[in-house]
């Protein structure tokens, strides 16, 4: 486990014995296993580490084509999932719309709030005027049952079909980026155009995240597909490291969600 260990952070060992053990029971057992939600970063270790074992295939899927957060469905080689197999069900969230406006953190302070985990809830999405988020099949019927208000807003759940999706209004933008590490402070400070001494400021007062979990350490060295947010400027993705410039600097190709375009 040495070896692989040393391809990922300290903080990340945990998830990757979790992995491991995973990939071993399918192996063993010859049956599939379904993973809950996972972050990008946390996908991009399960296909790392699952490239040692040649006869397991892995298949994702978050609801829609686009999703951040997906579950992994990892069998043997000749087996093929379809959709239902990811037990993935959509709840829309209704509310007063002239009176009353909700947000990406509201609706999932209300969800972590009903006691569940956040690994059961895949994305949640808007148009700019509907809500709607995934879950995983288990919980919803908990949810549209003990969910009735977020905040002080009184709204009510309602799962919808597939035929039902909104179209998200957030938009990725490609960009590519030169920076002298890969440490947070200096690639927050190259993807928003701010100081490095802000882009301290802003992780030291808690408003960056690193695959949702808040961090307050500048030094935190980022890896391939770690999605970053900074409250108030947007989000970023580190979708590959391209190399190095002459001066030894180092080139990155960034998803960039700007707040602020």
């Amino acid at each position: 486990m040495e070896s692989i260990y040393q391809h990922f952070r300290e903080d990340e060992k945990q998830f990757i014995d979790q992995v491991s053990d995973w990939l071993r029971q399918v192996e063993m057992q010859y049956t599939p296993y379904l993973s809950p939600f996972l972050d990008p970063r946390q996908q991009f270790i399960v296909e790392s580490i699952a490239g040692q074992y040649e006869d397991i295939k892995i298949s994702t899927y978050g609801g829609y084509e686009a999703a951040e957060r997906r579950r992994l469905y990892l069998s043997p080689s000749y087996f093929d999932p379809d959709q239902n197999d990811f037990d993935i069900r959509i709840s829309e969230i209704r509310y007063p719309k002239k009176f009353a406006d909700l947000s990406h953190g509201k609706i999932l302070g209300t969800l972590m709030g009903a006691g569940i985990d956040r690994s059961t809830i895949g994305d949640i999405i808007s148009d700019g005027d509907r809500w709607q988020f995934f879950a995983d099949g288990s919980i919803m019927d908990f949810l549209m049952s003990s969910i009735d208000k977020i905040g002080k807003i009184t709204i009510q759940l309602e799962e919808i079909s597939y035929t039902d999706l909104i179209l998200p209004k957030d938009s990725w933008e490609d960009r590519d980026e030169i920076v002298s590490s890969l440490r947070l402070d200096v690639v927050l400070a190259g993807a928003f155009n701010i100081s490095r001494q802000k882009s301290k400021e802003l992780i030291a007062s808690g408003k960056v995240k690193i695959n949702w979990n808040e961090t307050d350490r500048p030094d935190t060295v980022l890896g391939i597909y770690d999605v970053v947010s900074i409250r108030g400027y947007g989000r970023l993705r580190l979708q590959s490291i391209e190399g190095k410039t002459k001066k030894e600097k180092i080139r990155l190709s960034l998803g960039v969600l700007d707040r602020n375009s």
